[in-house]
C-alpha cells in the first residue's frame, strides 16, 4: 500500500483535483472538509502526511496544524492557500510553517509540483516517526 495523505480543504472541487493527483501518484487518500473533521481522521487512521488549507469553517487550517503537531508530530504538514477574508495568503503560509507545516504553497499551484514535494518530504531520511 501506497503511502497515506489526508487532504484537508472546504472547497470540493479542490479536495478532488487533488485526491485524483496524489492516487495516481499512487497515495492511500482520505479528505475532510475542515480541520475538526481532520483531527477526528487523525484519531482513528494513521496517515503519513497532510495537506491542509488555511480558511475553513469550523476549525482552520492554523488551529488544525497546531492541534495536529501536539497530538501527532510524526505526521508532516503542507499548508495550502489562496486568501481570504481580505487578508494576505503569504502571511498566513508564513504562520502555518512556524506552526510545523513543513512546505506551503499559494493557490492556485501546479498539483503535479505539489505532489513531487509530497513525496520528496516523504522521503527524508530521519523524519519524526508517528
Amino acid at each position: 500500500m501506497g503511502k497515506r495523505i489526508l487532504i484537508v480543504d472546504d472547497d470540493a472541487a479542490i479536495s478532488e483535483l487533488l485526491r485524483m493527483h496524489f492516487q495516481e501518484a499512487g497515495f492511500d487518500v482520505a479528505t475532510a472538509c475542515h480541520g475538526r473533521a481532520a483531527l477526528q481522521h487523525l484519531e482513528t487512521d494513521a496517515f503519513d502526511l497532510v495537506v491542509t488549507d488555511i480558511f475553513m469553517p469550523e476549525q482552520d487550517g492554523l488551529e488544525f496544524i497546531q492541534a495536529a503537531r501536539a497530538r501527532h508530530p510524526g505526521v508532516e504538514i503542507i499548508a495550502i492557500s489562496g486568501g481570504g477574508r481580505g487578508f494576505d495568503p503569504n502571511t498566513f503560509l508564513k504562520i502555518a510553517r512556524s506552526l510545523g507545516a513543513k512546505k506551503s504553497f499559494l493557490k492556485p499551484f501546479d498539483c503535479k509540483e505539489l505532489v513531487q514535494e509530497a513525496e520528496a518530504l516523504l522521503a527524508k531520511p530521519n523524519r519524526a516517526q508517528a
